[in-house]
């Protein structure tokens, strides 16, 4: 029973470590990833208080090194899925009836655990299994997670805090019940943050989750799991299950208890698992809430007047960080004809200068793409560009899956801006870039509006304050993270809350009090003091 109002410590962005050559972090992080790498690990399910294995072990090999297996994790079936939404009910009722503060506590200290003992454990977790170079495993798997975590007990305050009027006589409350049932999140691989971010914003606020990460992510999920238990988080209140997605599909969505679907991943699975709560609706205790961050096909578009250096390391970073496959990636580019060649001379420098390799040595700018079913479809779209008389490849264009699954960084130009590569959603190292007459602003606006169903990132570079605003209006629907003379990538907790529309989801912030008013079921509450006794009302007297 809580017995008063408490300030929570108040929240600031995590500084992100360098890593230079000689610091203590650099050394620390390769020490633990050489430790994981050359042991082996067998990860369970978390349902409820058991640890589930089962005799069904899928392998754990790193995308850099395929034939290395670092661990197994255990695949279940109906069982574990119908024992999961049994946990997290049975944990409902305690969990949600917690003072809010509690719950605070328990995420507050594991942002704390994560940036202390837990981040070089977190960060090469997520460097083996997703092959991520160890300055994007920090922005990611350390830092942004740590000010989820922070941030959210912020917001959390807030949304407790909003109140309403009340006039003489009366006190009107309002309390922000968690929803009735059970979350279902379903999180990607890409981002171990929103993996963890999924299942702890709901949570925070009283909800009880099952979660089914990406199998190839679970590694790093185990990790996930031991920092929620090392932080005092109760047993059912967020149970990882690893099951085939149709198996756990066909349980959950016609489960009377389901309340809610917290998702990230690819909008075909996404518009699937609508049609699915929909034709189930009428099985439902209530209408469930359904939150989806989905896919992009992300530009920048660079007005006649940018700075060609800046243009180009926007393409070479926001298109190549982490191989590509951040939903935010620039995938698209529409650059005048006036700066191109010198744009042109920069990003092939760029190319031809990444180092390509292994987590493990820093100095790697690019790593793996996380699976086979990924390098397929990403060089599926190289070799059509390659065989096109309406493209040209310009740098990169190689890859290799012999060793592990590792696609050159690849630069395609095109004549058509409605070129299959600028239309549709790739998920690698590959960008498509369309030089345009540069004094058709408008008209190359207009293009980048109507060319894709997506609607995430998007970038402007101009110099020309009038042709920025231009591009504000035309571009008002294009990006639900919309960015003026930067990359389209980096999204920072508390400062660009993340999220699009049309087919890139329900655009609820992540990183914000958005979010978390999607995962509460608000009761308004009138206290009237002094009932009146009589029903006459005075125009009824003669």
């Amino acid at each position: 029973m809580s017995k008063g109002f408490f300030n929570v410590p108040i929240p600031s962005c995590e500084p992100v470590k360098n890593y230079a050559p000689g610091s203590k972090e650099r050394k620390e992080v390769l020490d633990q990833y050489q430790k994981m790498f050359n042991n082996t690990i067998d990860i369970p399910m978390y349902i409820g208080e058991k640890e589930v294995f089962t005799n069904d072990k899928r392998n754990i090999t790193p995308p850099h090194d395929h034939k290395n297996v670092v661990g197994t994790f255990n695949y279940g079936g109906e069982k574990e899925v119908n024992d999961a939404i049994e946990a997290a009910l049975k944990a409902r009722k305690k969990w949600g009836n917690m003072s809010w503060e509690h719950r605070a506590s328990i995420f507050l200290k594991a942002a704390d655990l994560l940036a202390g003992p837990f981040r070089a454990k977190m960060n090469a977790s997520t460097m083996i299994s997703q092959s991520k170079n160890v300055y994007q495993a920090e922005i990611d798997a350390a830092c942004e997670l740590i000010d989820f975590f922070k941030f959210n007990v912020q917001y959390m305050t807030q949304l407790y805090k909003e109140q309403p009027e009340s006039s003489k006589g009366i006190w009107n409350r309002m309390e922000h019940r968690p929803l009735e049932g059970f979350i279902f999140a379903i999180t990607p691989f890409n981002f171990t943050s929103i993996c963890a971010n999924l299942c702890a914003a709901p949570a925070m606020l009283g909800n009880v989750i099952v979660w089914k990460p990406a199998d190839t992510q679970v590694y790093s999920a185990n990790v996930i799991m031991e920092l929620f238990k090392a932080a005092g988080l109760p047993d059912g209140v967020i149970n990882m299950i690893t099951v085939d997605g149709p198996t756990a599909g066909d349980i959950i969505f016609k489960h009377s208890d389901f309340s809610g679907l917290h998702f990230t991943g690819s909008t075909g699975v996404f518009r699937h698992l609508w049609k699915e709560i929909g034709t189930n609706i009428d099985k439902y205790k209530t209408y469930p809430r359904i939150v989806g961050e989905t896919g992009g096909k992300d530009f920048i578009i660079a007005h006649k007047s940018s700075t060609a250096a800046e243009v180009a390391t926007a393409i070479s970073r926001g298109a190549f960080e982490y191989q590509g496959q951040k939903c935010s990636a620039a995938s698209r580019a529409y650059i005048p004809s006036n700066i191109w060649e010198e744009v042109k001379s920069q990003i092939i420098n760029d190319v031809n200068n990444f180092k390509m390799g292994s987590p493990d040595n820093p100095s790697n700018f690019i790593n793996a793409v996380i699976s086979e079913v990924s390098f397929d479809k990403i060089t599926s779209y190289i070799d059509y560009a390659k065989d096109s008389d309406e493209a040209e490849i310009i740098a990169g264009g190689n890859y290799d899956k012999s060793v592990g699954y590792f696609v050159q960084p690849t630069i395609i130009v095109t004549t058509n801006p409605y070129f299959k590569s600028m239309c549709e959603e790739i998920f690698g190292p590959v960008i498509t870039i369309y030089i345009y007459e540069e004094n058709k602003w408008e008209e190359t606006l207009k293009i980048v509006d109507n060319t894709s169903e997506y609607a995430l990132t998007g970038a402007i570079f101009s110099v020309d304050r009038y042709a920025v605003e231009t591009a504000c209006r035309i571009l008002e629907n294009a990006a639900g993270n919309f960015y003026i003379n930067d990359k389209p990538t980096g999204a920072v907790v508390s400062q660009q809350p993340f999220g699009g529309a049309r087919g890139s989801g329900t655009n609820d912030k992540a990183g914000s009090i958005l979010n978390l008013l999607r995962w509460v079921s608000p009761r308004t509450i009138k206290e009237n003091f002094v009932p009146p006794t009589d029903y006459r009302y005075p125009f009824l007297g003669e």
